[in-house]
């Protein structure tokens, strides 16, 4: 009858609306285009959520489908040849300028992100990163497609991308594409900006590798397994793209698929009384600015189990949280940029780390961008195209560009 009919289309409608109009924050530009991508990316979250609630797929695995409606195969154009090999037996995305160069070339090492569970080389908006990033710096870029979770833990996305870097590193190997050894980087975002940072480290103590990075590039990266509990995780919960749970759910699968971990670190209570030492190295109370501070009152941590740690010592490991890096660690580290983004749940992560590199004397480059979330600079191609996302990549190039 009419009455049931006008219920469910009114019911509709407040899902839908639910589903579009997200509180966004003010200071966002194109709201509208945000609201549709966080609509966009909510909607699959659910569909992965009532998956798994099912039984019939896992929720990385649904997540992973948005890496295969955009995957690009490698196609050459008049600027860049790409073509896809491997290095150490994982695969890489090559970009090779094919404009002529007056002597040795720079490179960049690129790690996608994807919360270490999703993400390809090959999905459209790494192609057009990678790419740009090749032709404006008439560079080498080799983009790494690590092993991913929850099929893999840690450390294996790490050992992935450093025994390609390694591999890269050979003297052998830069002058057959050209490279200057005095010009490489590492960069990555999100979960890639976690390995480029690990990367970096390991290589520092590596007496195998003689050639040294020139600088590190990290866009948003998650710095640190140690407090899920952070101003910026507390202030953004709920944001665009990437959610606290999320979050925290990407950070457990990356050590194992035991429930239990994710559970502890949800109500941030799974680093065991032992390890309390390493909480100097993210007490956010010291390494944030004021402002990022207001309204928020530093808490020691409740401590969790032994038994977590003993069995997933991952989440207590510098290669998988570069935050835990000694100051000594640090002092040798290359010229660093960093991009935070203000409605980011990892947005302190990277601040505290620009922190300690500056004390620890390194040049870095911080840009926060106060107008951005998570992820914004992937949104540079249509449809969901942002201009935010185009300013940021730009001035990553650009900074690239004056130091690389």
């Amino acid at each position: 009858d009419m009455g049931s009919k006008l219920l469910c289309l009114f019911l509709a409608s407040v899902i839908l609306a639910y589903y579009i109009y997200s509180p966004i924050p003010g200071d966002l530009e194109e709201p509208w285009k945000v609201m549709l991508i966080a609509a966009t990316f909510r909607t699959v979250e659910h569909l992965a959520e009532a998956a798994e609630y099912l039984g019939l797929k896992n929720y990385m695995d649904v997540l992973i489908l948005i890496t295969t409606v955009e995957y690009v195969s490698p196609m050459s154009d008049e600027n860049v040849t790409v073509t896809e090999t491997e290095f150490n037996n994982i695969t890489v995305r090559l970009y090779l300028p094919r404009r002529a160069s007056d002597g040795l070339r720079r490179a960049v090492v690129y790690f996608h992100g994807g919360g270490w569970c999703s993400g390809h080389a090959g999905m459209k908006p790494y192609d057009r990163l990678t790419r740009q990033t090749s032709n404006m710096l008439n560079a080498v870029v080799v983009s790494v497609n690590y092993r991913l979770a929850p099929k893999y833990h840690f450390p294996i996305q790490f050992e992935d991308v450093y025994s390609v870097t390694k591999f890269f590193l050979q003297s052998s190997v830069l002058s057959q594409y050209g490279v200057d050894p005095d010009r490489v980087c590492v960069a990555g975002d999100s979960a890639g900006g976690n390995l480029a940072a690990a990367v970096a480290q390991q290589l520092l103590e590596d007496p195998e590798v003689k050639t040294k990075l020139k600088v590190q590039a990290l866009l948003y990266p998650a710095l640190q397994a140690l407090d899920l509990n952070l101003p910026s995780y507390q202030e953004n919960e709920n944001k665009p793209i990437l959610s606290k749970s999320l979050m925290v759910r990407f950070w457990s699968e990356y050590f194992t698929s035991d429930l239990s971990l994710r559970e502890a670190m949800i109500s941030n209570r799974h680093v065991p009384v032992e390890s309390s030492h390493l909480f100097q190295f993210v007490n956010w109370s010291n390494l944030l600015p004021e402002e990022m501070k207001k309204g928020h009152v530093y808490i020691s941590p409740t401590y969790g189990s032994s038994k977590l740690a003993q069995k997933y010592p991952g989440f207590l490991d510098p290669r998988a949280s570069p935050l835990l890096a000694s100051d000594a660690r640090l002092r040798k580290l290359p010229r660093t940029y960093i991009l935070t983004c203000q409605h980011d749940v990892l947005r302190d992560d990277g601040f505290m780390y620009a922190r300690r590199l500056q004390i620890a004397g390194i040049p870095v480059t911080h840009d926060h961008a106060k107008d951005a979330f998570h992820g914004a600079m992937m949104f540079v191609s249509f449809p969901a195209e942002l201009a935010v996302g185009h300013r940021l990549l730009n001035r990553y190039i650009e900074w690239l560009n004056e130091n690389l």
